[in-house]
């Protein structure tokens, strides 16, 4: 009971509705935003990202004490070494008597799978886990703590009142062959993705498109990344993030629903690498709905 109250207190906050929006919708929007917070929130979830040290080729030693490549204070003084081998493959090797596990197990060594995975290899000790990460012909260890303060002291999400009319239908138009679009992201790579096609809508009189992309190979949704006129000011700066359906099949609509804009993880944590929004996502109108900017942990 007290975990319900709590995230229905985090996600209605000083949200409205507007007067036409029916129970119906509203219940859904609300429905969703439980969902966010209550993935946000997780152990494990964006929230408790604390750590994102880059590693070298060759061998990485890995542990709280000093003399350690990659030092994480919540670790044991020597936890082990992290790999990085010349056919591109990283190993993980931990040092004996630790308790870490692989994946759960007590295994003392594996390849890791980074997250492009589905279920990138993990290795934890106490409240702290890492994985792989690669981007842009780079690797690093993501570093999560459960009881990292972010996590502990999260103070809620706010957002715009809930408004029916940034529920847009959209026309499709398939792009064949697949564009290629490339986004800068916030650690100053680029990152080039896939564009299936483009949504094509009018709003206030005006007409406008936006390219999602193929996130990962086989995802049932495309991702968009966008700004528009509130950010920097009412929301985060870089870029909010939607998810929005295909178009059926035999159909040339699709729906985006700016109600469920989200703040990227960099809007949290200095440890994510989210992508900024590209020129052909940038809207020039306020889209007033979905997450405000966040206001930071609770003291």
């Amino acid at each position: 009971m007290f975990r319900t109250s709590l995230i229905l207190a985090l996600i209605v906050g000083a949200s409205t509705v507007h007067a036409d929006v029916t129970p119906r919708y509203a219940k859904q929007i609300q429905q969703w935003r439980a969902q966010r917070v209550k993935a946000l929130t997780a152990p494990y979830g964006w929230l408790s990202l604390v750590g994102l040290p880059w590693l070298q080729h060759g061998v990485n030693t890995v542990g709280s004490a000093a003399d350690n490549d990659v030092v994480i204070a919540s670790a044991p003084a020597h936890l082990g070494r992290v790999d990085w081998k010349t056919d591109g493959s990283v190993e993980v090797h931990l040092a004996a008597g630790t308790k870490a596990r692989i994946l759960g197990t007590h295994r003392r060594s594996a390849t890791l799978l980074d997250d492009s995975h589905a279920h990138p290899t993990t290795v934890r000790f106490g409240t702290t886990e890492f994985y792989l990460k690669a981007q842009n012909g780079r690797k690093a260890l993501r570093v999560k703590d459960s009881t990292a303060k972010t996590r502990t002291h999260f103070s809620g999400l706010d957002y715009f009142p809930i408004n029916p009319s940034l529920r847009i239908v959209a026309h499709w138009i398939a792009f064949k062959p697949q564009h290629q679009i490339r986004m800068a992201n916030e650690i100053g790579g680029i990152d080039t993705y896939p564009v299936p096609g483009k949504a094509v809508f009018h709003y206030q009189g005006h007409t406008y498109s936006l390219e999602p992309v193929i996130e990962t190979p086989g995802e049932k949704q495309y991702f968009l990344v966008f700004s528009d006129a509130t950010s920097g000011k009412q929301t985060y700066g870089a870029a909010r993030f939607l998810y929005i359906d295909p178009p059926r099949k035999g159909s040339d609509k699709v729906v985006i629903d700016f109600n469920k804009a989200y703040n990227p993880p960099c809007a949290f944590t200095p440890y994510a690498t989210c992508n900024l929004a590209p020129p052909e996502n940038r809207l020039p109108f306020r889209v007033t709905a979905g997450e405000l900017t966040y206001k930071g942990p609770s003291d």
